[in-house]
Protein backbone atom coordinates (compact mmCIF):
# COMPACT_ATOMS: atom_id res chain seq x y z
CA UNK A 1 0.00 0.00 0.00
CA UNK A 2 1.31 3.55 -0.76
CA UNK A 3 1.44 5.98 1.89
CA UNK A 4 1.46 9.66 1.08
CA UNK A 5 3.30 11.80 3.35
CA UNK A 6 2.32 15.79 3.18
CA UNK A 7 4.27 18.76 4.42
CA UNK A 8 4.63 19.10 8.35
CA UNK A 9 2.76 15.00 8.51
CA UNK A 10 4.99 11.64 9.52
CA UNK A 11 3.91 8.29 8.58
CA UNK A 12 5.52 4.94 9.87
CA UNK A 13 4.90 1.34 8.61
CA UNK A 14 5.91 -2.13 9.61
CA UNK A 15 3.92 -3.71 6.37
CA UNK A 16 6.75 -4.97 4.33
CA UNK A 17 4.78 -4.34 1.04
CA UNK A 18 4.04 -0.23 2.08
CA UNK A 19 6.00 2.55 0.20
CA UNK A 20 5.79 5.70 1.62
CA UNK A 21 6.01 8.65 -0.52
CA UNK A 22 6.32 12.54 0.08
CA UNK A 23 5.69 14.94 -3.11
CA UNK A 24 7.22 18.56 -3.83
CA UNK A 25 10.25 18.80 -1.05
CA UNK A 26 11.45 22.14 -2.17
CA UNK A 27 12.64 24.27 0.76
CA UNK A 28 11.07 21.51 3.22
CA UNK A 29 13.27 18.14 4.26
CA UNK A 30 12.33 14.55 3.94
CA UNK A 31 14.00 12.10 6.13
CA UNK A 32 13.78 8.37 6.25
CA UNK A 33 14.72 5.98 8.46
CA UNK A 34 14.84 2.11 8.64
CA UNK A 35 15.62 -0.56 11.07
CA UNK A 36 15.53 -4.04 8.80
CA UNK A 37 15.86 -6.05 11.73
CA UNK A 38 12.85 -4.23 13.71
CA UNK A 39 11.04 -4.53 10.27
CA UNK A 40 9.81 -0.84 10.65
CA UNK A 41 10.54 2.27 8.40
CA UNK A 42 9.35 6.15 8.48
CA UNK A 43 9.19 9.36 6.69
CA UNK A 44 8.44 12.85 8.04
CA UNK A 45 8.55 16.03 6.37
CA UNK A 46 9.25 19.03 7.62
CA UNK A 47 9.11 22.54 6.33
CA UNK A 48 10.43 24.80 8.94
CA UNK A 49 13.78 25.06 10.96
CA UNK A 50 12.31 25.73 14.55
CA UNK A 51 8.94 26.21 16.06
CA UNK A 52 10.12 29.23 18.17
CA UNK A 53 9.08 30.93 14.87
CA UNK A 54 5.23 29.56 16.06
CA UNK A 55 4.93 28.14 19.07
CA UNK A 56 0.92 27.66 18.83
CA UNK A 57 1.62 25.45 15.61
CA UNK A 58 4.08 23.37 16.77
CA UNK A 59 1.98 22.31 19.60
CA UNK A 60 -0.99 21.35 16.89
CA UNK A 61 1.65 20.15 14.39
CA UNK A 62 5.25 18.87 15.74
CA UNK A 63 6.01 18.16 12.21
CA UNK A 64 5.61 21.29 10.90
CA UNK A 65 9.35 22.38 12.25
CA UNK A 66 12.41 20.66 12.54
CA UNK A 67 13.49 21.18 16.02
CA UNK A 68 9.85 19.42 17.26
CA UNK A 69 9.22 17.07 14.19
CA UNK A 70 12.46 15.22 13.84
CA UNK A 71 12.86 13.94 17.88
CA UNK A 72 8.99 13.72 17.84
CA UNK A 73 9.77 11.10 14.60
CA UNK A 74 13.03 9.20 16.08
CA UNK A 75 10.89 9.07 19.74
CA UNK A 76 7.89 7.32 17.52
CA UNK A 77 9.93 4.80 15.33
CA UNK A 78 11.92 3.98 19.19
CA UNK A 79 8.82 3.38 20.80
CA UNK A 80 7.83 1.11 17.94
CA UNK A 81 10.79 -1.04 18.45
CA UNK A 82 13.73 1.06 16.18
CA UNK A 83 17.15 0.97 17.34
CA UNK A 84 19.44 4.16 16.34
CA UNK A 85 22.61 1.66 16.15
CA UNK A 86 20.43 -0.01 13.38
CA UNK A 87 18.53 2.62 11.39
CA UNK A 88 19.71 4.05 8.21
CA UNK A 89 18.44 7.08 7.91
CA UNK A 90 18.19 9.45 4.58
CA UNK A 91 17.77 13.10 3.96
CA UNK A 92 16.27 14.94 0.48
CA UNK A 93 15.41 18.49 0.24
CA UNK A 94 16.89 22.16 1.35
CA UNK A 95 16.36 23.31 -1.96
CA UNK A 96 16.59 27.00 -3.59
CA UNK A 97 13.54 26.50 -5.70
CA UNK A 98 13.23 30.24 -6.40
CA UNK A 99 13.93 30.83 -10.10
CA UNK A 100 14.29 34.96 -9.94
CA UNK A 101 16.52 36.40 -7.93
CA UNK A 102 17.92 35.38 -4.41
CA UNK A 103 16.14 33.36 -1.69
CA UNK A 104 16.57 36.06 0.71
CA UNK A 105 15.76 33.90 3.18
CA UNK A 106 17.29 31.03 2.45
CA UNK A 107 15.12 28.46 3.79
CA UNK A 108 16.53 25.71 2.43
CA UNK A 109 19.48 26.51 2.96
CA UNK A 110 18.69 27.04 6.96
CA UNK A 111 16.39 23.60 7.33
CA UNK A 112 19.81 22.09 5.94
CA UNK A 113 22.00 23.48 8.45
CA UNK A 114 19.37 23.30 11.33
CA UNK A 115 19.25 19.55 10.79
CA UNK A 116 22.90 18.87 10.50
CA UNK A 117 23.13 20.75 14.03
CA UNK A 118 20.25 18.21 15.72
CA UNK A 119 21.88 15.10 14.19
CA UNK A 120 25.30 15.80 15.49
CA UNK A 121 23.62 16.87 18.87
CA UNK A 122 21.97 13.68 18.68
CA UNK A 123 24.31 11.34 17.52
CA UNK A 124 22.72 10.59 14.75
CA UNK A 125 24.45 10.27 11.04
CA UNK A 126 22.79 10.65 7.75
CA UNK A 127 23.55 7.20 5.77
CA UNK A 128 22.68 9.16 2.25
CA UNK A 129 21.66 12.46 1.72
CA UNK A 130 20.49 14.46 -1.72
CA UNK A 131 20.43 18.27 -0.39
CA UNK A 132 20.19 21.88 -2.28
CA UNK A 133 20.27 22.77 -5.86
CA UNK A 134 17.05 23.97 -6.95
CA UNK A 135 15.40 21.35 -8.01
CA UNK A 136 11.97 19.84 -6.11
CA UNK A 137 12.08 16.24 -5.10
CA UNK A 138 9.92 13.49 -4.88
CA UNK A 139 11.01 11.09 -1.80
CA UNK A 140 10.20 7.00 -1.55
CA UNK A 141 10.91 4.59 1.01
CA UNK A 142 10.13 0.94 0.32
CA UNK A 143 9.16 -0.86 3.90
CA UNK A 144 10.28 -3.98 3.12
CA UNK A 145 14.13 -3.53 1.68
CA UNK A 146 14.58 0.14 3.33
CA UNK A 147 15.66 1.42 -0.39
CA UNK A 148 14.95 4.92 -0.91
CA UNK A 149 14.87 6.52 -4.17
CA UNK A 150 14.23 9.97 -5.72
CA UNK A 151 12.31 11.69 -8.51
CA UNK A 152 13.79 14.35 -9.18
CA UNK A 153 13.02 16.47 -12.80
CA UNK A 154 11.76 13.60 -14.01
CA UNK A 155 14.98 11.46 -13.18
CA UNK A 156 14.89 8.80 -10.99
CA UNK A 157 18.19 8.30 -8.25
CA UNK A 158 18.81 5.38 -5.71
CA UNK A 159 19.58 7.10 -2.51
CA UNK A 160 19.64 4.04 -0.17
CA UNK A 161 20.05 0.48 -1.53
CA UNK A 162 18.35 -2.61 -0.22
CA UNK A 163 18.93 -2.79 3.55
CA UNK A 164 17.44 -6.22 4.41
CA UNK A 165 18.45 -7.98 7.91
Amino acid sequence: MKQIVSVAEMAMSTQPGDIIVTYALGSCLGITAHDAVAGIGGMVHVMLPQSSMSPEKAKTNPYMFIDTGVPAFFRALYDAGAEKKRLKVAVAGGANVQQIGNDRFAIGKRNITFLKKLFWKNGILADAEDVGGRDARTMNLEIGSGRVWLSTAGTLKDLLSADVA
